[in-house]
């Protein structure tokens, strides 16, 4: 085989290894974002934290994916059809507006945070099925392999079993569109307007999470003080007894 010809064998090699990997976006297909192949996040091309190579996807398989929006570029983000409260700059969770919001109904019940929701028209970005890791709320652990049953666990998962399985839902998002598990990370709203997320901390089931930044961080941390000042829920006097 001629050189020229070896070169360009091995480059169609590269090209369709790469594309198998990271499927390259089609012109007009979608928003386009890059990614490395060791990296997390995804971003804008001029992103100066892009020092390996960069490959071009779209920005819904990237959200799909697990990927997260790096915080430095800002890239671009389905935020058109995902309702975001950063985005909408909101300082408080009572200022939604639901009719913004994607609408389903809770079809499974994991524990106090963890539910799957089926989505009625699931947008850009999002599946029909999710699975959903509450933002801003920590409950005790009832099905953890490694931690057994924790006290109050069983109460916080009754309390969301109760409220939502079977329920119309609907779902706000942050900044952070999924975990490292690929769970969506969202505040789930009732169709009066009450947020679930915050009915766990003022009642007591949960621990306002806050290892990662979001939205209403301080206004969580508020609630949970209250619930203790309140003896609520796993706050109790004879709590871990």
């Amino acid at each position: 085989m001629k050189p020229v010809y070896r070169l360009v064998s091995v480059c169609l090699a590269a090209a369709f290894t790469l594309t198998s990997v990271f499927p390259l976006e089609a012109a007009g297909s979608g928003t386009p974002v890059y990614v490395s192949s060791s990296g997390k996040k995804y971003h804008r091309f001029d992103c100066k934290t892009l020092r390996s190579k960069k490959f071009r996807i779209e920005l819904a398989d990237a959200e799909r994916s697990g990927y997260r929006p790096c915080l430095l570029c800002k890239p671009a983000r389905n935020d058109d059809a995902l309702y975001r409260v950063n985005i909408e700059n909101i300082r408080s969770y009572r200022q939604v507006d639901i009719k913004k919001m994607p609408r389903g109904t809770l079809t499974r019940h994991i524990d106090g945070d963890t539910v799957h929701v089926t989505l009625e028209n699931p947008p850009p970005g999002l599946n029909r099925v999710e699975k959903i890791r509450m933002i801003g709320v920590d409950t005790p652990e009832t099905v953890h392999p490694g931690r057994g049953v924790e006290y109050f666990g069983r109460e916080a998962s009754d309390f969301t079993k109760k409220a939502l399985l079977g329920k119309v839902v609907y779902i706000a998002l942050d900044w952070d569109t999924r975990d490292r598990y690929g769970r969506l990370l969202a505040y789930i709203y009732t169709p009066d307007g009450g947020c679930h997320n915050v009915e766990l901390l003022k009642q007591g089931y949960a621990h306002a999470y806050t290892r990662f930044p979001f939205q209403f961080l301080e206004e969580f941390r508020k609630l949970e003080r209250e619930a203790r000042d309140a003896k609520a829920g796993l706050w109790a006097a004879d709590a871990g007894r």
